[in-house]
This record gives C-alpha cells, structure tokens and sequence, in this order.
C-alpha cells in the first residue's frame, strides 16, 4: 500500500499521501488511495468518507472518515475556514499529545492545513516577480520573535488574484476580475529559507480554489520546482538539475476536532517527501 496511516480508531483514518497517487481515481486499472483503504478495512465495501482532496501530484495529509455520522462532522470543519484557535506546536507525525481543547460554546469548528513548497526564485523578468523576490530577501533577513509562541515570526506575504478555471483542460489561469467565471483567490506565505535559486515557504491558504497554490505562485514569478504544467522553461531546468521529479508541494499539517470527542488532533509530518531524495 503507497498510502502511509498515521492514526485511526473507529470513527476516523489519518493517512499520508505521497506524490503521484490519485486520491480517488475515475480510471479502470488506476490505483488510488480509496481503493487501497478500502482493501485495508476489509469486508464487503467498507464505508469511507471522502472528506477533502488533494491534486494527484501533490503530497500529504488527508483524514478520511469511517462512519456516516463522522463524514457530516468532518465536512463540515472542512467547509469552515479559520474560525477554530489556533492550536500550538505538534509533535511529527503523532497526535499532539495535550491536543484535548474542545471548541467553546461560540466557536466554529474548523480544518486547518499547513502546506510547505519549494519555489524557483530565479526568474528574471520584471514585475510583480521582482517584487516578490524582494519581499522573500526581506523576510528572511529580518525575522522577529512572537514572544507569545516563543518562535522565529517571519514576515508574511499575500498573494491576491482571481482565477479562471478550464475543466476541459483540468487547469486554471489568473484573469482580471471582471471576466465571467472569475473567482477571488487569497493566501499568505512565509519563507522558511532560502539557498541558490529556490526557497522553502509556508503557506495558509484563506481560499480553497483549482490548482490555486501552483497557478498563484507561477504568476508571481515564483513557480513551484517540479511543476511541468505551470513551471516556466527556466525553473523545469533547474527542477531537473536538482532531480525534482514531482511536484515540491506538500499539505505537511492537518488540524480538527474529532468527530465523536470533540478533542483537538493535530498531525505534522517528520520530513518533507522531496527531501529524501535531495
């Protein structure tokens, strides 16, 4: 099995997601994570919610659900952004281990995902990309202390655009926003760290759109190593020369309460996947 489960009981399934594997495939033949979990519970046709995706050449952590009554809780946290606390830092890989807060009477269960990616910073053009790079020199030259959660605070950078998907070409592109179809896309990112012509950064995503981190990236000059379909012929070169064959984007972190306690679970991932190879 290509999936890797990281926690289960009875009501839920935490599993890793490596690269190039579907999470749910249409295809005859084509092996996805449904199928294989479904082979792993046994029985005839187990049940298993699918709760949130993520794109086939992407990595990470996904929660899947074991019963009906699970599957509505866990959607419904998927549906709600940021209006759950924050929880504080997570042990790899595990269940943090005092992740037992309970939302309050007036919070809003929420999902939060981390993602982590890799940018090729070396695109020489002007525009926005010159600008971005700069704000990325900045951020990682004069870090602050949050004294509260006694950690390195970098400066965070917003990427705002509207996008335009094409279903038939499974793709999508920055348009103005007056064009039909046109959907506001949001997220923050801070660089963790930065060597050669590529940078490590975090990102919060605030909207959930089609390829939206990839798509935003790349029309900042920044597109992600290991991208073919948004990359540009400069940062395909480099991804090659430096041997990322998948994409470098990963949801390293997943957050919720659990659907029958109500307890906070909080999950990080030991290493990024790209890192075992570089």
């Amino acid at each position: 099995m290509k999936s890797k489960i990281l926690a289960e009981d009875q009501h839920i399934l935490v599993c890793f997601k490596p690269p190039g594997l579907a999470v749910q495939s249409g295809r005859i033949g084509e092996p996805d994570m449904v199928s294989e979990l479904k082979n792993y519970l046994g029985g005839r046709n187990p049940y298993l919610g699918l709760v949130h995706r993520l794109d086939q050449p992407v990595s990470g952590i996904l929660v899947f659900a074991k019963t009906p009554q699970a599957a509505a809780k866990l959607s419904q946290q998927a549906a709600a952004h940021g209006e759950a606390p924050q929880g504080g830092k997570n042990q790899t890989g595990k269940q943090k281990k005092n992740g037992n807060q309970k939302p309050g009477k007036e919070a809003i269960p929420s999902m939060e995902k981390g993602y982590m990616a890799l940018v090729y910073t070396g695109t020489k053009r002007d525009g926005t990309a010159t600008e971005q790079i700069h704000q990325i020199q900045e951020s990682v030259q004069e870090p602050g202390l949050d004294e509260e959660r006694n950690e390195i605070r970098r400066k965070e950078i917003k990427l705002v655009d509207y996008l335009l998907r094409d279903v038939g070409q499974n793709t999508s592109r920055v348009v103005k926003a007056d064009i039909k179809g046109a959907r506001r896309a949001e997220l923050l990112y801070e660089v963790v760290e930065k060597k050669d012509r590529q940078a490590l950064v975090r990102i919060r995503l605030l909207t959930g759109r089609h390829h939206q981190i990839r798509v935003q990236f790349a029309n900042a000059g920044l597109p992600l190593l290991g991208d073919a379909r948004y990359g540009t012929e400069e940062s395909r070169e480099y991804s090659a020369e430096k041997g990322y064959g998948n994409i470098c984007l990963c949801a390293f972190s997943l957050s919720f309460y659990h659907p029958a306690t109500g307890k906070r679970m909080d999950f990080q991932l030991e290493e990024l996947p790209w890192i075992k190879n570089n």
